[in-house]
């Protein structure tokens, strides 16, 4: 019995996202240098694992609302008022409590998207973009963004059809750190604004900035736009999938009532411990990283074209002349036992491939070294 008939159409679609092959190439590695994970090597602050366990020592392990606990909640709102002027009590705006921002970005989707409805993203994009969009019943639209890597208002506009009713910005962004300045968020919020369309912004690296403080657009256009920040990547609890969303209410409560028929609530520790992040200076941990950023570029840059990372923990950097595509160089790096990810996994061009900085520094300079003696 062919038993593929009972998988839906939309599913079959979705791609392997282009690197299994490379993951088939590293399962044959021993202690590889590994620069394909995305997600930091610092562990969760004590105080910040300290309240999850003591959650679940209360026993407050059952479900909350959709919603999330109001303390966290309050928490949340109060943080937004501090950058956004936003009042907490504000009807037209609304949070909940997501389970990542995975899940945020998911539910934002299925709640904004018609069958048909177009999604302009920026080329290169975060894996899930274009199959998030599809999934929604909608079409990803990519915007080339290079050589910036930020969204050139001329081209996002020209971008735009009858049938475009959001865009995705993301800064800092995965793959390539590139922190949009004010002036180029509030460019995109002109555009967004006079085309009518919503801003899905993708705020998960908000507190691994290392050279200014990154703009919202919600601080231009707080009507048009859905915040979605989580922990994981900050706090270093990726694998705790907490997150929150936030914006206008027509939307946001909509995202909710999708919620509560699908992930249900977020974990209800994790939900105690997000509230005791809060109050976790992390300003150590971005430091570190800002000397891992410093370290990378330091060396990548006799041999490579790279985007400047101003957050996160990646670099986006051109393959060499010599390799035919990113995905041939990153097939030779492992020959030398160093992972990368191809760029052909976030972007429409196979000219490029990803390193994550987050691992121990010794390992960093050796990788960095293989790399450029690779590129010759």
């Amino acid at each position: 019995m062919d038993t593929r008939r009972f998988v839906a159409d939309r599913i079959a679609a979705l791609s392997g996202s282009g690197i299994r092959r490379i993951f088939d190439l590293a399962a044959t590695l021993k202690d590889p240098i590994d620069f394909s994970m995305g997600q930091p090597d610092f562990p969760v602050p004590e105080p910040i694992k300290a309240a999850a366990a003591r959650a679940i020592a209360e026993n407050r392990n059952g479900y909350t609302v959709t919603y999330g606990l109001p303390a966290l909640r309050d928490r949340i709102r109060k943080q937004l008022q501090q950058e956004f002027g936003w009042d907490p009590q504000d009807s037209e705006r609304s949070t909940f409590v997501t389970c990542g921002v995975s899940g945020g970005l998911m539910l934002a989707m299925l709640a904004c998207l018609n069958a048909g409805d177009e999604v302009i993203i920026p080329d290169p994009y975060f894996v899930s973009y274009p199959h998030l969009v599809m999934l929604a019943g909608g079409k990803a639209v990519p915007v080339d963004t290079a050589p910036s890597y930020t969204y050139d208002p001329q081209r996002l506009a020209a971008a735009i059809t009858p049938r475009t009713k959001a865009l995705v910005l993301a800064s800092p962004s995965n793959p390539t750190g590139v922190v949009y300045s004010a002036d180029q968020v509030q460019a995109v919020c002109a555009v967004a604004q006079e085309r009518d369309l919503l801003i899905i912004s993708d705020e998960i690296y908000q507190m691994l900035c290392f050279d200014a403080a990154p703009t919202s657009p919600a601080t231009y256009a707080p009507e048009r736009t859905i915040v979605l920040r989580g922990f994981g990547k900050s706090y270093g609890a990726t694998g705790w999938r907490m997150g929150y969303a936030a914006g206008p209410a027509a939307v946001v409560n909509e995202m909710a009532k999708i919620q509560q028929y699908t992930f249900v609530c977020a974990p209800h520790p994790l939900q105690q411990a997000c509230l005791a992040a809060f109050d976790v200076d992390m300003s150590a941990v971005v430091a570190a990283y800002r000397k891992k950023r410093d370290l990378g570029v330091g060396i990548l840059r006799e041999r490579f074209e790279l985007a400047s990372p101003g957050g996160g923990f990646f670099y986006y950097c051109r393959a060499p002349q010599k390799f035919a595509t990113g995905t041939a160089f990153v097939e030779a790096a492992i020959q030398r036992n160093v992972l990368t990810v191809p760029g052909a996994a976030f972007s429409t061009h196979d000219t490029h491939f990803r390193i994550s900085y987050a691992v121990p520094d010794e390992k960093l300079r050796a990788g960095c070294e293989i790399l450029c003696e690779l590129a010759g």
